[in-house]
Formats: C-alpha cells, structure tokens, sequence
C-alpha cells in the first residue's frame, strides 16, 4: 500500500504526540494492512514506496526505521510516528528475520582483580636503577640504542637515561605502548626481574653492596611521588590512574565513537539513497533518450533512401527527355534539308514559276536558317541543362553530406552528454562512500575521464557550428535561386501553365468580372469590376483592419478568418460569395507570406495541385517543355 503522498504532506500534529500517533500504524502493520514482508526474505519500507530503493536487510530497514522516527530537520511528526511503528514492529513480530550477528573478537584478558585499583604510572613505565659505567666491559650503556637492543623482547618504544652528577651511575625509564598490549608486554618485562631477584623489593631490601646488576621494576603511585630525579620526572611526564579508570575511559571514547560513527552512517545511507533516486531518474532519461534518438535516425535514414532513388529516377527522366527532342529535330533538319534538294531540282518553265520557286527558296533558307540557329540554341540549352542537372546534383549531394555530418555530430554529441551525466552520477555516488584511498583513487579517475569528455564535447559543439554555418549559407543560396527562377519565369512563361508565378496577396479580377457582368452592361461592368477590385486591394494593405480570431483546434490556438466582421459581412451581403471568398483568400496569402509589409509578393506556384511549387519541380518543368518554350521565344 502507497502512502508516500501523506508522507509527503504537512503534519497536523506535533512531535510530542509522537508516542500516542504511532498505535495506528502500528496496528495496520500487524493486522497486514501495510505489507513489511515480501517472498525470498525482501523487506521493504511501506511509507517510502516509490521515493527510495525497495528492497532491504533486516538491519538497514531497522537502521532506516530507527533514524527516520529519531528526526532529522526535514522529517515531519507524522513520518516521525510512522517509522517509530515501523521500528517497533520490525523488533517485536519479525526479530526473527535479523541476519546473525558478527563473532566480535575477543577482548585482552583483563588484569587481575588485586591490581584494578593500584595506580600506575600511565603511559606504562618501567624503572631501571644501578646502571654502572663500566669503559672496559665495551658495553655503551650511555647509548639508549643499547637499552632498547636489550629490552627489544618488551616492545618498548623509547628509553630515557638519568645520570648523576658524577656520571658514573644512572637510571633509565623504559617507555611502553600506552594500549593493553603495552601493559602486557610492561609486566613481563617486571615479572622477568622478579623471577631473577631483581626486581624492586630485592632492590629496597639489599643493604650491602649489590654489585653492577641491574633491578627494574614497573612504576607505580610511590615511585610516581618519591624524591630525586626519577619523581620528579615521573610527576612531569606521567599520570596516576587504576585499571578501572583506563578500562571505563576506554569504554566511554568507545561508546562515544560508535555513537558518532551510527550517526554519520544514518546520514550517509539517506543521502545514498537519495542519490540513488536521481541516479535511477537520470538512467530512465536517458534511456528513452536513446530510443528516441534510434527511431529518429532510422526514419532519416530511410528518408535518405527514398530522397535519393527519386534524384536518380528524375535525372533519368531528363536525359531521356532530352534525348528524344535531340532526335526529334535531328529528322526534321533532314526533312528540310531533303526537301530543299527536291526544289532545287525543279526548274520552272515559266518566269512566274521561277519567281514563285525562287521565293519558297528563300522561304526554305530562312527556315533553314531558323533552325539551324534553333539547333545551335538548343545545344547551348542542353549544355546549361546539364550543368544545371550536375550542379543541383552536387548541391544535393553536399548538403546530404551536410545533414549527414550534422547528424553523426548530434549522435556524438548525445552520446557525450549521456557519458558525461553518467559520470557525474557516479562520481557523486563515490563521493558519499567515504574516504578510502581505492575510492580517491576511482573519483580521480572519473574525474579526468570526465573533463577528457567535456573537452571532446566542446570541439564537437565548435564543429557543429560551422557545419550549421555551411547549412545556414546553402539555404542563402537555395533561396537566391528561387528569387532568379521567379524573375527568368515571368518572362519565359505566358498564359495557363501547370508551373508559373502566383502574385500572393494580389485580388483574383475574375470573380468580380463574373458578378458585374450579371448586373451590368459590358463596359459599365469592366469599369466596375476594375474599380472594386482596387478598392478591395487598397483595403488588404490597411494595417488597422485584421478580420482574424483565435480558435481552439484539436488542442492547439489557430487563427481563423472571422465571420463576424463588419466589411466582410457587409461585402457578403453586398457582392455574393464569389467576390466575398476571392477577397478572403487573398488577405489569408497576404498574412501567410507577407503580414508585415502588406504587399504583393511573387512566389513560384503548382497551378496543378494549388501550392507552392519546390525548385525540383520547376527545374523538371522547364526541361519537359523547353522546345515550346524557346518557340514562343
């Protein structure tokens, strides 16, 4: 059961109704309202479905329970109350599904019971007295090297001498590591004097020369307050204090650090688990990103296909054209050229004869004339045909190539992004995992990875502006030959043609021809017509007049023509639908293609299909019927 969203809302009660808000929860978790325990030993957390990863150990759900109910700042009473049931639950009905717990290693046996109380002198120090110097035993007991060679057994860590004034006799203190190791190895090493009867009593005892043999024994509370040289140093750089202390010290830092150490690891696991969302948000992303980006670039592959056996089909089409008019006006020369051997044979018998022979002569040159130039046009045509075709061709090609490498760039490109998310995703998991040195080692890594991925994606960002450029500079172009084609074609073309030039914006003159000759006379109504066609066409180019509303179509805002404006109501009721549908159309033209200036523009059209003709038609247009072009030339 999902209750996230109440999670998520405001709490109407305080934190010191936590106690008594948690029966609630608690008996939906018994009686299996919300689900704890799902098959092969999952346990999940019911009051943080759908916002933190699912699946749990027993001691992290535990741990997650007891850190929620415990309160952060950002946890509301009401989340408070639901964990605190949730914890109590997971100790009393399934304490049973806890992992066992880790063997702890076993403790250094503590010391025995008579010497908890007595006061040793802390770090552990042993005394070391009656050092003779001796020159001829070649022993260098002045050397601390030497003591610490002869005690090495012990582990001690340093040993201080003491000298007397004469410099003849010393005393050392042997220093020992400050652990429970250090206080073993510490009564061994007095225990060693003991067993061979040197130890402090034997020392205090003896009343008679003791020779040049050494006595040590491990510091306690009556050396650390005796006089001479060794209390006072004792007193400067020792403390007094009984097993029980260090063992309840110990216990103390140990409590407190594991106190410190749960803390931090309640922080770290709801900062892992955050990230952890945002990793899994960023994954989903990602990958649809890259569905996308496949079916994209499967269609723009098979668009390509297509774009490019319909190039070559066209081209075929051309050539084939102009190889039929090339033969077409190859027989017709022969013809003339056959027929004017026949007249030249003639002789006429009479002078009106030769006269009328003489002028179908020069009838039959002229034309002979005509088409001998009209050949040598045509092959000038057919030439510039062909360079035509190439260059379109070629055109084709590099912007192909264009989209084609502004395409891998944008796969490059995404696909640098992707890494680059991903990698900082990581390093961002890796940073919470604390401080080890494989870790370091591994954000480092990640870390140059990725500022390598972000130099690429800069070169691949300053690469695909100077493609866009290129692409921006072959549309300049594209449009410049639009702009020649309509100039050259208002000149070339004449009367009804399936490609030409459309005046967008410009009142269609017939539909009020048709309605004035209903109404009036011939003239009157040619006068008429011219005279409400220019006022109509005055009135496209007022700004302050914009017969247009928005409407909502198929969910989106689309502007319509509006029915209710005054001059088109009256112009309807006034003139009929002819005229009122041809003023309509032309203002709907002048919006499309010119709404700023509110003037006439020329624009290559398909009279066919009525739209805007592409440059790949007109091309193929003026190749199908350039013969009968150059004729009416």
């Amino acid at each position: 059961m999902d209750i996230s969203s109440d999670e998520g809302s405001e709490s109407d009660f305080s934190d010191s109704e936590i106690q008594e808000k948690k029966d609630k929860p608690l008996q939906q978790l018994r009686n299996g309202t919300l689900k704890v325990k799902y098959p092969h030993g999952i346990l999940r957390c019911p009051f943080c479905a759908g916002k933190k990863k699912q699946n749990f150990k027993y001691k992290d759900l535990h741990q997650h329970a007891s850190g929620v109910s415990k309160g952060s700042s950002n946890r509301n009473a009401k989340q408070k109350a639901n964990h605190l049931a949730l914890a109590m639950y997971l100790e009393n009905e399934l304490a049973g599904e806890a992992e066992q717990p880790l063997k702890v290693a076993a403790p250094i046996p503590a010391p025995p019971v008579s010497e908890e109380n007595d006061l040793f002198c802390w770090p552990w120090t042993g005394i070391v007295v009656n050092i003779v110097k001796e020159a001829e035993n070649g022993k260098d007991v002045k050397d601390s090297k030497y003591w610490m060679q002869r005690f090495e057994r012990y582990k001690p860590e340093s040993v201080e001498i003491l000298w007397d004034d004469e410099k003849q006799s010393a005393q050392a203190l042997v220093r020992f590591n400050s652990d429970w190791t250090g206080f073993k190895d510490a009564m061994e090493f007095e225990k060693s004097f003991e067993a061979a009867r040197h130890s402090k009593k034997q020392w205090t005892d003896s009343e008679s020369s003791i020779g040049s043999s050494i006595y040590a024994w491990l510091a306690r509370a009556n050396d650390h307050k005796s006089q001479g040289p060794i209390g006072e140093y004792l007193r400067s750089k020792r403390e007094l204090k009984t097993i029980s202390d260090l063992v309840q010290e110990a216990t103390q830092t140990r409590n407190k650090k594991v106190v410190e150490l749960a803390t931090e690891i309640d922080m770290r696991n709801e900062n892992l688990d955050d990230l952890q969302i945002k990793f899994n948000q960023k994954s989903m992303s990602l990958s649809r990103m890259l569905l996308e980006k496949d079916d994209l670039h499967q269609r723009f592959y098979e668009e390509t296909k297509k774009m490019q056996r319909l190039s070559r089909e066209h081209v075929q089409r051309v050539l084939d054209e102009q190889e039929r008019l090339n033969e077409d006006l190859e027989k017709r020369r022969k013809n003339l050229d056959s027929w004017s051997k026949e007249l030249n044979k003639r002789e006429a018998l009479t002078e009106r004869e030769k006269q009328k022979l003489d002028e179908e002569k020069r009838k039959n040159e002229s034309q002979n004339t005509s088409l001998h130039m009209a050949s040598e046009e045509q092959k000038k045509a057919d030439e510039s045909v062909l360079r035509l075709v190439e260059e379109q061709k070629r055109e084709k090609e590099e912007a192909l190539k264009k989209v084609l490498e502004l395409e891998r760039q944008l796969d490059a490109k995404q696909k640098l992004e992707m890494e680059i998310e991903e990698l900082k995703g990581k390093v961002q998991v890796m940073s919470h995992l604390g401080d080890d040195t494989k870790v370091q080692e591994e954000i480092k890594k990640m870390n140059d990875e990725l500022e390598a991925k972000m130099e690429e994606m800069g070169s691949i960002e300053d690469l695909n502006q100077t493609l866009l450029m290129k692409e921006r500079q072959s549309n300049d172009e594209l449009q410049e030959a639009r702009k020649e084609l309509i100039k050259g074609l208002q000149d070339m073309l004449s009367g009804k043609t399936n490609i030409g030039v459309k005046r967008m914006g410009e009142v269609d003159m017939k539909a009020f021809h048709d309605v004035c000759k209903e109404r009036f006379g011939h003239e009157e109504a040619q006068i008429k017509a011219s005279e409400l066609c220019s006022l109509w066409q005055d009135k496209l180019k007022d700004a302050g007049w914009h017969p247009l509303k928005v409407v909502m179509v198929d969910g989106e805002h689309k502007e319509v023509i509006n029915e209710d404006d005054e001059l088109l109501k009256g112009l309807k009721a006034e003139w009929g639908n002819g005229i009122h549908d041809a003023v309509v159309d032309a203002f709907l033209e002048m919006h499309e293609y010119n709404p700023s200036g509110s003037y006439v523009v020329s624009e290559l059209w398909n009279f066919k299909d009525n739209r805007k003709a592409t440059l790949k038609e007109v091309i193929s247009y003026i190749l199908k019927n350039l013969k009968s072009l150059k004729r009416k030339r």
